[in-house]
């Protein structure tokens, strides 16, 4: 999960840097402060994808699971492990 959070973080560092933003915590609302708006969602959606192997459907793309660096690495972790599981057939 370190690792999750890790390459996270710096994709939102170097997105608040380029705002002028040079701290931004983990649990800190990127919506709110700036670092993240409706074109940077979409970077940020295709970086999720490329760097962690998931499929983000248009229907994720909310607020709720890009709100935070705690929230997206919950969200990216959830996806890897379903991703992982069988899915189960009764």
């Amino acid at each position: 999960m370190a690792e999750i959070r890790d390459k996270i973080r710096e994709f939102v560092s170097e997105t608040a840097q380029s705002r002028g933003l040079t701290n931004v915590t983990d649990s800190e609302s990127l919506i709110e402060n700036g670092v993240i708006d409706s074109l940077t969602i979409f970077r940020l959606v295709s970086f999720l994808e490329d760097n962690f192997g998931v499929r983000i459907g248009d229907e994720e793309i909310v607020n709720d699971n890009f709100q935070s660096v705690d929230t997206i690495e919950s969200f990216v972790a959830d996806k890897l492990s379903k991703k992982r599981s069988p899915v189960q057939r009764g």
